[in-house]
C-alpha cells in the first residue's frame, strides 16, 4: 500500500460526497468496529459519525491502520462571527474544546474554532462566540486534534460554514444515534408532521449542499498537493492548556 500522507476525518459522507465519489472503498476493522475508508493515494478518508466519541474512534482507527503523516478534521461548522458567510471555508489556527477549555494550537491557518458537544442553536452560538472569542463552532475537531496529538502527528482542520450566526438550527441532537450516525429517516418523519419546521429544514438542506461543494473544492486542493501541505504544517500540534 502506498504511504498515506493525509488522513481525513469527517462526520458524515453527505459532507464530503462530491470529493469521494470516485475514491476506492476499503472496509476494515479496528477495535471491534467496522469502518468504511475511502482511499485516493496518498490520502484516505473516514466518516466516523457526529460527536466527540465518534470522532475519537474514527481518528484512532485511521491512525492505527494507515499511519498518516498529517490528520485533518473536516466538515461543517456554524458561524459565530457575523462576518463569515455561508459556504466560506475556515482553516483555524486555534481549536478550543468547550468541555474543558483546553486549546490546541495548529501549525498553520487563521481564526478560532470551538468544538461543542451538542448542535448549537442561535442562542448557544452567541454565548460560545462571546465566551471563546471564536469564529465558528463544530462538534468534532477538538477530539480529532487530541487523537493526533496523542500520536505526535501534525493536525489541521478545514471547515465550511453551513449555518450563519442567526440561523436557528432544527433540534437534531435526539436524532444522533450512539454510534454518531444521523437517523435521517426518523428526523424526516418527525418534521413531516410539523409544518412550522419545514422552512428551516429546507433552508438547512440548501445550506449544507452549498457548504459541501465549497468544502470539497478546498479539500481537492489539499489532497492533490499532499506533499506540499505536509511540509507547510511544520510540527505536531501543541496543547496549551485551559
Amino acid at each position: 500500500m502506498p504511504a498515506t500522507r493525509v488522513a481525513i476525518v469527517a462526520a458524515l459522507d453527505r459532507e464530503i460526497r462530491p470529493l469521494i465519489k470516485s475514491w476506492r472503498i476499503n472496509n476494515r476493522e479496528h477495535d471491534g468496529r467496522n469502518f468504511k475508508f475511502f482511499e485516493n493515494d496518498p490520502a484516505v478518508l473516514v466518516c466516523g459519525g457526529i460527536g466527540v466519541e465518534a470522532a475519537r474512534r474514527a481518528c484512532e482507527a485511521i491512525i492505527k491502520l494507515y499511519q498518516p503523516r498529517l490528520v485533518i478534521s473536516v466538515g461543517f461548522a456554524g458561524a459565530l462571527d457575523p462576518g463569515l458567510e455561508l459556504g466560506q471555508v475556515l482553516t483555524p489556527r486555534l481549536v478550543i474544546d468547550a468541555r474543558d477549555g483546553s486549546r490546541t494550537q495548529v501549525g498553520s491557518g487563521s481564526g478560532v474554532l470551538v468544538s461543542f458537544d451538542a448542535v448549537a442553536d442561535a442562542n448557544q452560538k452567541l454565548k460560545l462566540g462571546k465566551a471563546y472569542r471564536a469564529d465558528a463552532v463544530d462538534m468534532e475537531a477538538a477530539s480529532v486534534a487530541l487523537g493526533a496529538s496523542a500520536h505526535g502527528i501534525p493536525f489541521m482542520a478545514v471547515k465550511a460554514i453551513s449555518d450563519e450566526t442567526g440561523f436557528e438550527m432544527p433540534s437534531l441532537d435526539k436524532f444522533i444515534a450512539s454510534d454518531g450516525q444521523f437517523q435521517a429517516g426518523r428526523f424526516v418523519l418527525f418534521a413531516a408532521v410539523r409544518p412550522w419546521l419545514w422552512p428551516g429544514v429546507i433552508r438547512l438542506r440548501a445550506n449544507t449542499q452549498k457548504a459541501s461543494r465549497t468544502l470539497c473544492l478546498a479539500l481537492e486542493e489539499y489532497t492533490h498537493g499532499a506533499q506540499n501541505l505536509e511540509q507547510s504544517v511544520l510540527h505536531p500540534i501543541s496543547k496549551i492548556g485551559t
